[in-house]
């Protein structure tokens, strides 16, 4: 019985001496995530997610605690992530999400790094580390632009970009230098001996550069200048460079690589955006990343259902606006309402445009603007999962 025991000791000893692995994550806002808690219930009146649901929640109803996975989160001010950025850590729960003013404090929200810990563990089945560094409002284009660019390129930015370039990826990879050289603050666990293994990387960002510095070309429908269609090859280029550069100073050369492609909107046409979804994929299908670069395309967890609601909202908005600014072809276009009247016709206007229905609805399942995926922590669920499930094929 003794030799049984030992046995069993040193089996659980190997099992353990395996290396931590360790899951990097950053972007802008939408790897922050603005996905509030509240909005979770809704994730359970889909029965294709339902299950999903159940993982993320304790039998109480409360946002699970995964015991074999802790995170690190550095975030900060919008601004100047330099000077106000602060890390929060612990064993991953709900709330590393967007923070408020004390970016070091858990908060109220989930990005995709909840159910990417959640689905990784069910993969690896091995503690897990994840190193999360995302701010919002920052472009590729500028502030998480990494190394592999010329002075001469870097000369035409205005004097004020020449700090602000590079910013964020200096700071996303000094964070993951800080991290890695004591494990144990963050992962209490940690054993030195069997160290650890930088098991891939997620990159979740694009709108700043959606809407960004790039040159206008012509629409290759109608042959037209316009100001929604832009050559972005350059966001391309640089991506593969962020690749490269990430792997060169993490000492990882073949670094497993998820993008997750931009997809606010959802699947709805657009020759702009569809240019620019092309280009994030893009590194995926270079020969040089063939096998370790995988493009998931996020447009298919967009919430089709809210977005319908909340392009009725943006039409009440609208109508705030017609009727403040004596719209020549709406109701205030002689200037005789007064706020009182204003008001009094904005409301009914939304009660025939907005059902009871539609308000049940968005209450449950939408927290922010569609910039944010809307807010919906079932659309941030599946993107999470989805960046778990691409790391390990």
């Amino acid at each position: 019985m003794k030799h049984l025991i030992l046995a069993l000791s040193l089996a659980g000893v190997a099992v353990q001496a395996k290396p931590l692995k360790v899951y990097i994550l950053a972007g802008q806002s939408n790897m922050e995530g603005h996905a509030r808690i509240e909005t979770f219930d809704y994730i359970g009146d889909d029965p294709a997610t339902a299950p999903m649901l159940q993982e993320m929640v304790r039998a109480d109803g409360k946002p699970a605690t995964c015991e074999n996975v802790w995170i690190s989160y550095l975030t900060g001010g919008h601004k100047e992530p330099d000077k106000e950025s602060g890390e929060g850590f612990g064993k991953l729960t709900a709330g590393y999400g967007a923070r408020g003013a004390n970016f070091k404090e858990i908060g109220g929200k989930i990005g995709p790094e909840f159910t990417f810990g959640i689905y990784m563990q069910k993969h690896v089945k091995e503690p897990i580390l994840i190193i999360k560094a995302a701010w919002g409002g920052k472009s590729l284009h500028t502030d998480f632009r990494s190394p592999k660019f010329t002075e001469p390129q870097r000369e035409k930015w205005h004097e004020e970009k020449k700090a602000k370039t590079g910013l964020c990826y200096r700071l996303m990879i000094e964070h993951v230098k800080k991290v890695l050289a004591d494990p144990k603050r963050v992962y209490p666990a940690y054993d030195a001996g069997a160290g650890y293994e930088i098991a891939g990387f997620a990159w979740f960002q694009g709108f700043n550069d959606l809407v960004g510095p790039y040159p206008k070309v012509d629409d290759p429908e109608t042959k037209s200048t316009a100001k929604t269609i832009k050559d972005y090859s350059e966001y391309r280029r640089l991506l593969g460079c962020f690749i490269r550069d990430v792997r060169n100073d993490l000492k990882v050369p073949d670094m497993r690589f998820v993008i997750g492609v931009l997809g606010v909107g959802g699947k709805e046409k657009n020759p702009g955006r569809d240019g620019f979804r092309k280009a994030m994929a893009a590194p995926a299908t270079r020969p040089e990343f063939k096998g370790n670069v995988v493009a998931v395309e996020t447009a298919p967890f967009w919430d089709e259902a809210l977005a319908e609601i909340a392009a009725k909202r943006g039409k009440v908005k609208q109508m705030g606006y017609f009727l403040r600014s004596k719209h020549k072809n709406h109701a205030n276009k002689d200037g005789n309402m007064d706020k009182q009247a204003q008001n009094a016709y904005l409301k009914k206007f939304r009660e025939e445009l907005i059902t009871p229905k539609d308000e049940a609805l968005w209450k449950r399942g939408a927290s922010n603007g569609g910039y944010h995926y809307l807010g919906c922590a079932k659309t941030f669920a599946l993107i999470g999962k989805a960046f778990a499930d691409a790391m390990v094929k």
